[in-house]
């Protein structure tokens, strides 16, 4: 997630130097067509590429809108999953008879394991060592294993109910909690396997080229340097607010402008370690870049 910090300028270039070379040399080669005699004699007024600049605009606003909804959403869910996890552990601790510890340590230790699990499976990168070593020692083996681990929970939660008599209100509560952790992993697999039609995309950079290509036959030829500059330096605006909205319309993508799913994991564990006094609390560093993960 991009930070309040100065950010980095050669980040964005980085993402859009194609685009930007290939702008700039159809910019002058647009300009040098323009001043050619045949070419010359071709006008259009002001106000068509005008009115195609006024769509393309309306198009780039649409598109940044619904790509900062599933960026603020994926958030949104990540905040929900933060609360979830800390209220699930409080109440592992509020039900469970004195003298009961480890059984609330396995709680909270699987707890912990899974929020770093979910967020390493929706970036589709291999586990980290942490959660690999926990899976070897629980046997635990799926396809989905932060799914996995919250059958790990609903069974144990079954098993104490039975040998430790919670009552039935207090195993609906714990259930709860539970499933709102399912249904936050459920929005979480809906927004990284839903894509945003590529169609889309395709319509506006036309759109873009075609604004690109009819913009030099409006301007006035006399000044030929500035025609070039206006061609080249209005796309590439509408080309990065593009990019911008493609960044993020994609929340869980291993990206400066991703939602910190490893820095709330980190979050998550600390609170939940102080939460069962562990004396093995981590320090969380602070991020010195202008994002964090």
């Amino acid at each position: 997630m991009l930070l309040n910090k100065k950010i980095s300028v050669w980040y964005f270039i980085r993402e859009i130097k194609s685009q930007i070379l290939f702008i700039g040399i159809f910019a002058i080669a647009i300009g040098l067509l323009d001043v050619l005699p045949w070419f010359r004699k071709i006008s259009l007024p002001l106000n068509i590429p005008a009115l195609l600049g006024t769509a393309v605009s309306l198009l780039l606003a649409f598109r940044t809108s619904q790509s900062y909804e599933r960026w603020w959403e994926a958030r949104m869910v990540w905040g929900a999953i933060v609360n979830d996890s800390r209220s699930f552990v409080r109440l592992i601790i509020q039900f469970m008879p004195s003298g009961e510890d480890k059984i609330t340590k396995d709680f909270a230790e699987r707890q912990i394991i899974w929020t770093y699990a979910l967020g390493e499976s929706l970036r589709r990168l291999p586990f980290s060592e942490k959660v690999q070593e926990y899976l070897k020692e629980h046997n635990i083996n799926a396809v989905n294993i932060p799914n996995a681990l919250l059958d790990a929970h609903s069974q144990q939660l079954k098993e104490v109910a039975a040998s430790k008599g919670l009552t039935d209100f207090q195993q609906m509560q714990l259930n709860d909690m539970i499933t709102r952790l399912c249904d936050s992993m459920g929005k979480c697999e809906r927004l990284k396997n839903t894509v945003f039609p590529r169609s889309y995309s395709v319509l506006v950079h036309i759109l873009i080229y075609v604004f690109a290509a009819i913009l030099p036959f409006g301007l006035d030829d006399s000044q030929l340097i500035i025609e070039i500059i206006i061609t080249f330096l209005i796309p590439i605006v509408f080309i990065t607010i593009e990019k911008t909205s493609i960044l993020m319309q994609d929340p869980f993508e291993n990206r400066p402008a991703d939602t910190p799913m490893t820095s709330l994991a980190q979050t998550i564990e600390v609170n939940i370690r102080q939460m069962i006094n562990d004396q093995n609390v981590p320090l969380k560093k602070e991020n010195k870049s202008y994002y964090e993960m």
